[in-house]
C-alpha cells in the first residue's frame, strides 16, 4: 500500500456530494452518455455493498454497487470505482474492490457484471462474458463487459438484457 494509512468502510449518505466531485474528476462530464452510468441511473443503490477509502480525513476512492437484472437474473452492477488522481496504483481500487465483493457474497449475491479493463479486473476475479450473452442498452464494447461468480456457476443459463432494479 506504500505506507498509506487506508481505512475502508461502508458509505453513508453525507458522503454522497463528495462522491459526485470524486466522481466527476475521475470520469469528466461525459461519463453520464455511458451505458452502465444510464444502467445505474435507473437501479437503486445497493448501499450495503458500497464503500469508501480515506487516507486520514481525505476520501480517496469510492465504489458501489447497483442491483440490476441480466435477463431474469438478478445481479450486482460494479462501478463507478473511482480513485483520486494522485492516489491511483496504490492498491485502493482493487481494496474497494474486493470488500464489495465479499460483502455482496457474505449477504447472498451470485454474480457481479461490469464495464471496464479485464487486465486490470482480471485479478480481482473477473472475466470477460462470453460473446452474445448480455446486452447493455446502449453500445458497450463487448471486450469490456465483465463478470464475477460470488457462487461457483452463476453466470451459467443466464442472457439477455440488463436492466436496472
Amino acid at each position: 500500500m506504500n505506507d498509506l494509512s487506508l481505512v475502508v468502510r461502508a458509505e453513508t449518505e453525507v458522503e454522497r456530494l463528495a462522491i459526485d466531485t470524486l466522481n466527476e474528476r475521475a470520469f469528466g462530464p461525459g461519463r453520464f452518455a455511458r451505458s452502465a452510468y444510464r444502467l445505474r441511473e435507473g437501479a437503486r443503490s445497493a448501499g450495503l455493498f458500497s464503500y469508501v477509502a480515506y487516507v486520514g480525513t481525505l476520501l480517496v476512492g469510492a465504489n458501489r454497487l447497483s442491483p440490476v437484472k441480466c435477463g431474469g437474473t438478478p445481479a450486482l452492477l460494479l462501478g463507478p470505482l473511482a480513485v483520486e488522481p494522485a492516489f491511483r496504483s496504490r492498491g485502493i481500487g482493487e481494496a474497494l474492490v474486493r470488500v464489495s465483493l465479499e460483502s455482496a457474497r457474505a449477504a447472498g449475491h451470485h454474480l457481479v457484471i461490469l464495464v471496464g479493463d479485464e487486465f486490470y479486473y482480471g485479478r480481482m476475479g473477473f472475466q470477460r462474458v462470453p460473446p452474445g450473452r448480455l446486452q447493455l442498452p446502449g453500445p458497450v464494447d463487448p471486450e469490456r463487459l465483465l463478470f464475477c461468480e460470488l457462487t461457483p456457476g452463476a453466470l451459467t443459463g443466464v442472457s439477455g438484457v440488463v436492466t436496472a432494479l
